[in-house]
């Protein structure tokens, strides 16, 4: 990778101990420097999430994160008035001069404002990194909402005004493709796609985040783990459950795998007990298939 933009962009992220490749790094890159959204998308626990975070860090600056869930609506994403604390002033405040004016004007200020996260993003004071995590959870017209806000970088609160955003967040958008995400959505973002890591991708991230891991352990987990993601499964295990096998397993000062111990911790990297049950009937399978050497009992 020549550029020496690009080259940054690299450093930036490998210096937060993001193992990264080059289709991520010119993402990231391209997203940044065209101030467009990223939209990733690709299976569960792959680091999709991660790249905002590592980006946050990177930049020195916050981490703003929308949870989208379905039912999720336009004031659980912008603002809400804190109606508690109106009632409580307005209960204090029942023997002021104040004209009912100048009790709305103070009743509908910033200090009865809930910022949520857009509304935080618009109005902080540098550029976060907003994530908007697992955007096809939520439903058709919270997207097209959305959109507008992608679009001006502005809101408007009837009692307050129209708020413009000074410094334009970065934004990550995540997708697990639950649901098609719509065309409009697409065309505002730069796309990237994320699929399950190579074994020596997968090798790296794991010595990266577990530095004291033995190392034939990390070899054997990481070459299970690709051959675990080959068979037909309910819920293919992600990069997210090979780091809590591994650390799990160091925890345990176990330097090799072997049958036991697998069975035994194999509800760290499988949800699903039909999946379980497959795996652990073919674990001398796969244990030829990595070359982990079963010891006669």
């Amino acid at each position: 990778m020549e550029n020496k933009e690009l080259a940054k962009v690299q450093k930036m992220l490998n210096e937060q101990g993001y193992i990264t490749e080059d289709s991520i790094v010119m993402s990231v890159f391209l997203a940044m420097q065209l101030n467009k959204p990223l939209l990733i998308e690709g299976p569960a626990g792959v680091g999709k999430t991660e790249i905002a975070k590592v980006m946050a860090s990177a930049l020195d600056t916050d981490l703003i994160r929308l949870q989208c869930y379905e039912g999720l609506d336009a004031p659980q994403a912008l603002y809400e008035w804190n109606y508690q604390r109106q009632l409580l002033y307005l209960k204090m405040d029942e023997q002021s001069s104040k004209s009912i004016e100048e009790k709305e004007e103070t009743l509908f200020g910033e200090n009865f404002l809930l910022k949520r996260p857009l509304l935080q993003a618009i109005t902080h004071h540098k550029a976060p990194v907003l994530l908007i995590d697992e955007v096809d959870r939520a439903d058709e017209e919270f997207e097209s909402f959305l959109l507008e806000v992608l679009s001006d970088w502005q809101i408007t609160i009837p009692e307050i005004g129209t708020i413009q955003a000074t410094h334009k967040p970065y934004v990550v958008v995540t997708s697990n493709r639950v649901r098609e995400i719509s065309e409009a959505l697409r065309r505002r973002c730069m796309y990237l796609w994320i699929t399950y890591p190579t074994f020596e991708k997968e090798l790296n991230i794991v010595r990266g985040k577990i530095p004291q891991i033995d190392a034939q352990l990390a070899d054997q987990i990481c070459g299970f783990m690709q051959e675990v993601r080959k068979m037909r499964l309910q819920k293919i295990p992600g990069i997210a459950e090979t780091l809590d096998w591994a650390m799990a397993l160091t925890s345990l000062h176990i330097d090799h795998l072997d049958k036991k111990i697998v069975e035994d911790t194999l509800g760290l990297v499988l949800k699903d007990w039909q999946d379980i049950r497959h795996t652990q009937d073919s674990l001398s399978e796969l244990f030829e298939k990595v070359g982990v050497i079963q010891k006669l009992s």
